[in-house]
């Protein structure tokens, strides 16, 4: 079957989403083929992309973007309705505004809370910050179990597609506490260092959401987005501590996917991943 990854603006799930289905290149069930009109999400842009993946003729359309609430996105979400190819939205907490206008659209979506905004100020960002924040809310994501739960109910309707059966779209928002419960931890103050990281991150996007829409002095709003991402930095490294307890115990989880999309798992290092 064929996937068509719409990737509009950019969001922590953006640039890894295709991969966490395929991370080794031997899946041979599915095909996938992304597009992205980079940074903008304007509505020219957003329109521009979906109709480059219907071109495609997926099987199923997985849109990612920032605020799925904005002109842009319900652009394309609009497109992708009218196709009644199966869509699912992936995208950040501003989006819970649009959930109503996903269900009448009959649109899945997934809204990682988790998944925040960046401090988008001229006189803070650059390229290395921007680069350096988006692999740290990465690790936060992985660890966590935020990417756990979209490749699981991603997963769910790749199958049910394959099958011919009429799929029956997400309408998931990923909490702290779901995040944490679907990734697996044994060791219960790994578990609480990764849901602490989540919840940081969650209010790091609330002082980044004021530093870049509310706050308009120029010295205060500097300070809020540069205390976010350093909220972040401190997340992203009590996330990677959360990962060496597990490996200290020789618990950790591993979640290959088999190359006919199978979900195996193992927890010994030293031992063969199998399925359920």
């Amino acid at each position: 079957m064929k996937i068509g990854f719409a990737k509009v603006g950019n969001i922590a799930c953006s640039p890894l989403l295709e991969f966490i289905f395929d991370e080794r290149a031997e899946r041979k069930d599915i095909e996938v083929r992304s597009f992205g009109s980079g940074s903008k999400m304007d509505p020219n842009s957003c329109v521009s992309i979906a109709e480059e993946v219907v071109k495609y003729k997926p099987d199923l359309i997985v849109l990612s973007t920032p605020n799925a609430a904005l002109p842009g996105p319900k652009k394309a979400m609009e497109i992708f309705k009218e196709t009644k190819i199966p869509t699912v939205t992936v995208s950040d907490n501003p989006a819970k505004k649009a959930i109503k206008t996903m269900e009448e659209a009959g649109i899945g979506y997934i809204i990682v809370e988790g998944d925040v905004m960046i401090g988008a100020r001229k006189e803070f960002l650059d390229p290395t910050e921007m680069a350096c924040f988006n692999s740290d809310i990465i690790k936060i994501l992985a660890v966590s179990g935020a990417f756990d739960v979209v490749r699981i109910e991603i997963s769910k309707l790749i199958e049910t597609i394959k099958k011919k059966e009429s799929p029956e779209l997400p309408k998931v928002v990923v909490t702290r506490s779901k995040a944490v419960n679907s990734a697996s931890f044994t060791n219960p103050y790994a578990k609480a260092k990764a849901a602490s990281a989540y919840e940081m991150a969650q209010r790091a996007g609330e002082l980044n959401f004021q530093g870049c829409f509310i706050e308009k002095e120029w010295e205060k709003y500097v300070q809020l987005v540069t205390s976010g991402h350093e909220i972040i930095r401190a997340a992203a490294r009590l996330a990677d501590e959360a990962r060496e307890i597990e490996k200290y115990s020789d618990t950790l989880t591993r979640k290959p996917n088999d190359s006919d999309g199978e979900i195996l798992r193992k927890t010994k290092l030293m031992e063969k991943p199998s399925g359920a």
